[in-house]
């Protein structure tokens, strides 16, 4: 039941085990810097070399430039350094230069704020201005072509990381070629490589930042491609590795470990067709609409990756959402893994027209191209059984529990995850009381142990905490899934001057 069902992949994907074999041999037998003329630096070079050339093939690269990169915020901050200087040189010469930066409305946030930080260091005073999208998801190209005759920079994606909307590139492409032949373009291709075809030397596409950990590679890699011709200013000057255009003893753990995502893909090895994937989406959805019912996408399937599913369910907040998931080791999101700690309704579909509370309970399902057809039954199963204990748990009162907290100190009430078990042994009267709503409870996992666990959810934590205090107050031991809940229930206790109370920082995430 609780082996883990991940479904967060436009967030970041499990590690391929072959880019794990690849990473341990440059780790190992290929350690050398390939910078070295000895014979252990020429082997690491050509391994570097040889996964460029992978690279460039599979993203049709032709005479543009490929650089490795820590990832794709690095790229966007290289490319909108290097369109910033460029325009910064020419305001001193006196040459005209557009006033407009460019973005789209459901641009990731490294997006606008990179620019915003470079616009305002380098001083070149240009206008942020988003461009809008229409209740798909399009970037409107009615106001494009309005705005891109004084766009300097242009920053589209070519495929949502929220809904997996796929921009009209060819469209966008053609009022830039028509109404702003001299701006430049980058095109955020993160969610794009082994989803879309890839030419980009077929375009007119200037910069395309990519990141390794969103297809089975692991984190701190990713590459970067300019077009020929294209304005650049390296971002990290150094020794002069990467041809001079990215400083830096190489990555070359991370670089190998790509070489083999990207040999995969190249093959075919593993990697399911798109109408396979659709195929699994549109089971994974059915299995949505069977689980609960009125489920409705905030994505058009047509026109969106097959990978990605957003979806909100009337009567049920966004957090009750991901609480039953996680609950139930179905691992989902609110959206950007990057905004997760900002609870907010989706900018995103707020930018597409979407009704307040369809926005404010949005969340993502995402599966990667790997996936496999007994991944989706699984997945299909373990979502049915999420929207049965819902429906036997749809009477409870769910509302907060409306404890006051207030400045309560719980300081000594904190046990780390890993001090949980000692301290049960040590106190064998402790009373274990899991806090989250009865719906989780029923689908969650208690730390291993003897010790029994009551459920007591947090919204009727009021009326029981009243015959725990005419006890001989034994220690209370709160615990929930993230540690959040049960620290309100610590608090609560504390304020009521039950100082024998206790709670498990991180909760079950940490204490599994």
């Amino acid at each position: 039941m609780h082996s883990e069902i991940y479904l967060d992949a436009n967030a970041t994907s499990p590690t391929l085990p072959a880019a794990i074999a690849a990473a341990a041999d440059a780790l190992g037998q290929r350690f050398g810097n390939p910078g070295s003329s000895h014979a252990s630096g020429l082997k690491a070079k050509a391994m570097l070399d040889a996964v460029r050339a992978r690279a460039r093939r599979l993203l049709g690269a032709g005479a543009g430039q490929l650089t490795f990169t820590s990832g794709a915020t690095e790229g966007i901050q290289t490319a909108v350094l290097s369109v910033l200087c460029a325009v910064r040189a020419r305001q001193l010469q006196g040459v005209p230069v557009g006033d407009l930066l460019l973005y789209g409305a459901t641009e990731h946030k490294a997006v606008p704020e990179c620019l915003a930080h470079w616009n305002a260091l380098l001083g070149t005073g240009l206008a942020l201005c988003a461009l809008p999208v229409d209740a798909d998801g399009l970037h409107r190209l009615d106001v494009l072509r309005d705005l891109a005759p004084r766009a300097a920079m242009v920053c589209t994606m070519a495929a949502n990381n929220e809904t997996g909307v796929i921009s009209d590139l060819a469209g966008i492409e053609a009022v830039l070629a028509e109404c702003a032949p001299g701006a430049l373009w980058m095109v955020d291709s993160v969610q794009a490589l082994g989803k879309l075809h890839l030419d980009l030397t077929a375009t007119r596409i200037d910069y395309a930042p990519f990141s390794g950990h969103k297809l089975y590679a692991p984190k701190g890699i990713g590459m970067l491609y300019v077009r020929a011709g294209a304005p650049y200013t390296a971002l990290m000057a150094g020794g002069g590795q990467e041809t001079g255009q990215r400083s830096g003893t190489e990555n070359m753990a991370g670089i190998a470990a790509l070489g083999a995502v990207l040999r995969t893909l190249e093959d075919g090895d593993g990697f399911a067709a798109a109408a396979q994937l659709a195929r699994f989406r549109e089971q994974l959805a059915d299995a949505l609409r069977q689980a609960f019912p009125g489920v409705v996408f905030n994505m058009p399937f047509a026109g969106s990756l097959p990978t990605t599913l957003n979806f909100s369910v009337p009567g049920m907040a966004g957090k009750e959402l991901l609480d039953l998931f996680d609950a139930a080791a179905v691992r989902v999101s609110a959206g950007s893994a990057c905004s997760a700690a900002r609870a907010a309704p989706s900018f995103v579909l707020a930018a597409m027209g979407l009704p307040a509370w369809r926005c404010a309970a949005a969340v993502r399902m995402s599966f990667g191209p790997m996936a496999d057809q007994a991944f989706i039954d699984a997945a299909c199963a373990r979502i049915g059984r999420c929207g049965e204990a819902w429906r036997a748990c749809a009477g409870l009162v769910r509302e907060s529990a409306g404890l006051d907290t207030g400045g309560a100190d719980s300081a000594g009430g904190v046990l780390a995850p890993e001090a949980l078990q000692a301290f049960l042994s040590a106190n064998p009267d402790a009373r274990l009381v899991d806090v989250r709503e009865s719906f989780e409870y029923a689908l969650g996992q208690a730390p291993a142990g003897s010790h029994g666990v009551e459920n007591v959810p947090l919204s009727r934590l009021r009326g029981e905490a009243a015959g725990w205090l005419r006890g001989d107050q034994p220690p209370l031991v709160f615990i929930c899934r993230s540690g959040s809940r049960s620290l309100k229930a610590l608090h609560y206790l504390h304020s009521l001057g039950y100082r024998n109370a206790w709670h498990v920082a991180g909760g079950l995430a940490l204490a599994a």
